[in-house]
């Protein structure tokens, strides 16, 4: 699968996140962008500011480092997790 940096690629990224029990929120700060949980809550928190490749990729390499119930996943974004799965990042 060759990723796509587009604002429609990025927007399957967040479809196949909001299936998940995570919470995804962009916001505005010096930090580099990652996964935590807030007491008991999995948030994952991406910098607003960054480019619409920078999102991608933050997100990308999120998905495969967290644990994802894949029998949570619409048949959709279930063929996308595992075709992610498989990816490498061509940087």
């Amino acid at each position: 699968m060759s990723i796509k940096y587009s604002k429609h690629f990025l927007n399957k990224l967040e479809d196949l996140l909001a299936e998940t029990e995570y919470i995804l929120r962009y916001e505005r700060g010096n930090f580099k962008s990652g996964w935590c949980i807030l007491n008991e809550n999995k948030v994952i928190i991406v910098n607003k500011y960054y480019a619409i490749d920078g999102k991608i990729n933050c997100l990308l390499d999120i998905i495969k480092t967290v644990d994802i119930d894949k029998d949570q996943l619409s048949d959709k974004n279930k063929k996308l997790y595992l075709e992610l799965a498989q990816t490498e990042l061509e940087l």
